[in-house]
């Protein structure tokens, strides 16, 4: 029997994640754990609330003893830690709230496995999510992969970079069997509207200025977010401890042309004359520090555990716009 610990499960990624694993294995013990900061709705997981597997605690992870008891008190075998401030731009208002989360946070779990676990029985995992953005910044060429040097540009990137590295510290010091994915910029259903794509589309919905900072050619890699938590569920079963795996969408493109995709695909949906919207891209002073371009290179989970991303960016962002549309 698995009773499995999944960090910041009533936000975007760990809410489908939550979901995931209540429904894939009923015979596993899933215990959720947030704060419900802003990010964090409970009614994300409406749908699964009154499953027999699953249970739900409000507690910040920086209580190290709240968390403490929480392991004892429920024999928790494995950690699937997604709690994170993750906002660059809320983590260059207010650095320090993003150090206190996502590192001594982090801390606080592994701390609270080191003391529960017997570290030489590899029964357990502590699987660590992060981000592509702690490799720091590309220029057009390149990619990503897990060997890249870390070069983290953001308050909030250095903060995850830190968390990675004491993950990796506690596996080599402790022997604590730990896993570690580093993804691309995630996108889909139940995303907090300060993130990019979900920002755009209220925009839209409600008629108000789209912000595009400077000139809006910044790059990302976009990642549906099923896709990553098919990656995430065979990292979990399948991954070698002790490794790190990148995630990517395999879909790179520009801010300021993804926003016209939206746009366009907005308008049609709405029955719009073709570009009609574009009117409300409004481009903005830069943010301090903004990387230019990510890639991921993740030909290593797909070698070695088979994943490939399944959903096409023009698919999952319909299915997108219309989950938002529907939820205005």
């Amino acid at each position: 029997m698995k009773n499995i610990l999944i960090t910041g499960g009533a936000g975007f990624i760990g809410s489908h994640v939550v979901k995931r694993f209540v429904n894939n294995y009923p015979n596993y013990n899933i215990y959720n754990v947030d704060n419900l900061t802003y990010a964090g709705n409970l009614n994300n997981l409406k749908d699964i609330e009154n499953k027999k597997n699953y249970f739900f605690f409000k507690i910040d992870i920086n209580n190290h003893n709240e968390i403490l008891k929480l392991f004892n008190d429920k024999n928790i075998t494995d950690v699937i830690h997604l709690a994170a401030e993750s906002h660059v731009d809320k983590s260059i208002e207010s650095s320090f709230e993003f150090a206190k989360t996502n590192v001594l946070g982090t801390l606080s779990l592994l701390e609270a496995c080191k003391k529960s676990w017997k570290l030489s029985s590899n029964k357990n995992i502590f699987y660590h999510i992060s981000t592509d953005e702690v490799y720091g910044s590309l220029d057009l060429e390149g990619s990503f992969n897990e060997k890249s040097r870390y070069d983290p540009n953001s308050p909030y990137s250095a903060s995850k970079a830190s968390s990675d590295h004491f993950v990796r510290a506690y596996h080599k010091t402790y022997a604590l069997p730990i896993l570690i994915s580093n993804c691309s910029n995630n996108y889909g259903p139940f995303q907090h509207q300060e993130k990019f794509i979900p920002n755009i589309i209220h925009s839209l919905i409600n008629n108000k200025k789209i912000p595009i900072y400077g000139d809006g050619k910044n790059i990302r890699d976009w990642l549906y977010v099923d896709d990553h938590c098919d990656a995430i569920e065979l990292i979990f079963n399948k991954g070698v401890i002790g490794e790190t795996y990148n995630i990517g969408g395999d879909y790179e493109i520009s801010n300021i042309n993804l926003a016209k995709i939206i746009i366009k695909i907005f308008d049609e949906i709405k029955l719009n004359p073709s570009g009609l919207s574009n009117k409300l891209i409004e481009y903005v002073k830069d943010r301090p520090g903004h990387d230019f371009r990510y890639a991921i290179d993740f030909s290593k989970i797909k070698k070695e555990l088979g994943w490939t991303p399944k959903t096409h960016f023009n698919n999952g962002i319909k299915e997108t716009i219309n989950w938002y549309i529907s939820k205005k």
